[in-house]
């Protein structure tokens, strides 16, 4: 069986479990999975998810028996944060996120399955092909959810960092343009009104020589190419895309260098940036 070991943070302090996974945002059918488990248990004690848990307490959680279907690389993934229920990756450039069919075996989850020691791996978010940075993996269903639950709700900070082509510094300002298929291109996207919202804010420029910007970028949504197309919409593409600028470089110059959350159960922030030295 897999269980998640909870040490109860203060925050939670007097909450009942069924408090806890409310306040996380589980889903019913896993808070409902929960509720009809024999295995809760609170400081080695049998327990109910309508029991209370105070700031200390050591809580035993099943976790689905779930096996991720990756076939193992046997190449090793950078890892530059783990914990019991989660990581964070650095995806190489080149590396597909996941496999489209099961037969692929050289994306970053075939390398991670190879890497951790966990049958459970899926990734929160993707990474294009060719940006390079970091990615957050769970390492449990529930975690999963969680994860989920918390990126949807903008509590997990994802900060890219664009070089761009700009004569003066890009003022910041937030980029609020649908993005949608383009009939055209059957690879890439375009701003489009029947498009999917796509929020994408300029947190910082500064120049870095001539003609060249760097960009700080904070995602409110994921979508693919997103900051690809919203940058070249304002008259600033990436450099090295050849799709969205007259780039022949072939070497996208954008990467997801910081992520920044709270985790959900130790409360702890996690600040991880590519500048940070990998664990392994």
């Amino acid at each position: 069986m897999h269980v998640m070991n909870i040490t109860i943070a203060e925050i939670y302090d007097g909450m009942t479990l069924r408090e806890l996974f409310q306040f996380l945002h589980l889903p019913k059918k896993d808070l409902h999975q929960l509720n009809m488990s024999k295995e809760i248990t609170i400081n080695a004690q049998p327990a109910k998810l309508m029991d209370r848990v105070q700031a200390g307490d050591k809580v035993y959680i099943p976790t689905p028996e779930e096996k991720s279907n990756y076939l193992p690389s046997y190449r090793y993934a950078q890892i530059y944060y783990e914990d019991d229920d989660m990581l964070i990756v650095m995806k190489p450039k080149g590396v597909k996120t996941h496999p489209n069919d099961l037969k692929e075996s050289n994306t970053l989850m075939n390398h991670i399955i190879y890497t951790v020691d966990s049958e459970y791996v899926e990734p929160i978010h993707r990474l294009d092909q060719e940006t390079v940075g970091l990615l957050i993996v769970a390492k449990n269903p529930l975690m999963k959810k969680i994860l989920d639950r918390m990126l949807e709700d903008n509590q997990i900070d994802r900060i890219y960092r664009a070089k761009v082509k700009s004569l003066l510094p890009v003022k910041p300002q937030t980029i609020d343009m649908p993005i949608g298929k383009d009939k055209f291109h059957p690879n890439r996207k375009r701003v489009s009104s029947t498009g999917q919202r796509a929020i994408t804010h300029i947190i910082d420029s500064e120049m870095l020589e001539e003609n060249v910007c760097q960009l700080e970028l904070k995602l409110d949504t994921g979508r693919t190419h997103q900051i690809r197309v919203h940058l070249a919409e304002i008259g600033h593409p990436v450099l090295g895309d050849p799709l969205y600028g007259n780039s022949t470089l072939r070497q996208l110059q954008l990467h997801s260098h910081k992520i920044e959350l709270i985790h959900p159960f130790t409360r702890e922030q996690i600040s991880v940036s590519l500048d940070d030295e990998p664990l392994n």
